[in-house]
């Protein structure tokens, strides 16, 4: 080969090496992040649910929870799950939004059964979004994958960033369309996600926000005798106590489409559930999904991606706790 040939294509070889080398430093998401360095690390989580939710029925809807208000305050980094050192110090969960999100403490058990046999690879960013995943499976609903490769935050973000962030208990149809076009959401997929609702519970505090509101639930979309039984349930007072509460549909620990039905027949329980289903933006989406399952699963699969994707720590960013809970 021409010796001038050889040198005028080292720059270029030298370019190339430098962008895969570059690439490799940055990885991002990718859904064989952990083949090689924590291969069983889905099984673990797994095994470790499984226990969980035996002992405690109502956790599956727990875990998609702390998963939505974590992903929805500066992307899925886990946050949510830093206590203050000094024990003082409002963080994220001080949000009043916060209230009743639970299974913070179950995340640092599975960090730690993964620890054994990983340390120092998997987040607890990831270990969330595994824990969401695999409630929705296990509740009846589709099994998502989901690409991994999230780094946790480097520090807790503060309850106002929490309040500014999260969605208020009164939003409307106009409220969840921007939300989640801000990540990347179409408006199918919007309606999908917001049908996680159809497994947990309503806490009463909510219930009596709308129900006290101008011109009450009936002048909103709620069918009469369902507000009667909301008003019966949740009477006044009762949203002192985090205890009280309504289920969010007759079938609240099995994921199915029953959210649409319900929303349908008036039987909304927030006002988002009542507006979806007569905005005409979302009231055909609602209609489909109500009596195809599978269209709502493919929806709220991809609706579930984006959301655990959007605004992510990867590569260099970030850290990968010991404990999920303090700072390293």
């Amino acid at each position: 080969m021409d010796p001038l040939k050889k040198l005028s294509t080292a720059p270029l070889l030298f370019f190339l090496l430098l962008l895969l080398f570059g690439a490799e430093g940055r990885r991002g998401l990718s859904y064989n992040f952990y083949q090689k360095s924590c291969p069983e690390v889905e099984d673990i989580v797994r095994l470790s649910l499984l226990p969980v939710f035996l002992s405690d029925p109502s956790s599956p809807p727990a875990f998609l929870r702390l998963f939505f208000h974590d992903c929805q305050v500066q992307g899925c980094d886990a946050s949510i799950l830093v206590d203050p050192d000094d024990g003082k110090t409002p963080l994220e969960m001080a949000s009043r939004k916060n209230l009743g999100v639970r299974k913070r403490e179950s995340i640092g058990f599975i960090k730690s059964a993964v620890e054994d046999h990983c340390p120092g690879t998997v987040s607890c960013a990831d270990i969330i979004v595994m824990a969401a995943r695999d409630a929705v499976a296990l509740s009846g609903g589709p099994l998502i994958k989901v690409p991994f490769g999230r780094r946790d935050s480097s520090g807790g973000a503060g309850y106002k960033v929490a309040d500014a962030l999260l969605p208020p208990a009164n939003l409307g149809v106009n409220g969840l369309l921007q939300i989640f076009s801000q990540k990347g959401m179409t408006v199918e997929e919007a309606v999908a996600i917001i049908g996680a609702h159809t497994i947990g519970i309503t806490h009463c505090r909510n219930i009596r926000d709308r129900l006290e509101a101008e011109g009450g639930g009936r002048g909103r979309g709620m069918e009469p005798g369902f507000e009667a039984f909301l008003r019966l349930s949740c009477p006044e007072g009762s949203f002192i106590s985090n205890s009280t509460f309504v289920a969010n549909d007759p079938t609240a620990f099995t994921f199915d489409n029953q959210y649409y039905s319900n929303a349908m027949r008036g039987h909304g329980i927030l006002r988002v559930d009542s507006e979806v289903s007569s905005d005409p933006r979302t009231a055909p989406i609602v209609s489909s999904f109500a009596v195809d399952q599978t269209y709502f699963f493919r929806a709220f699969a991809s609706a579930f991606v984006k959301l655990s994707t959007s605004g992510v720590l990867t590569g260099n960013q970030g850290v990968i706790r010991k404990s999920c809970n303090r700072l390293d």
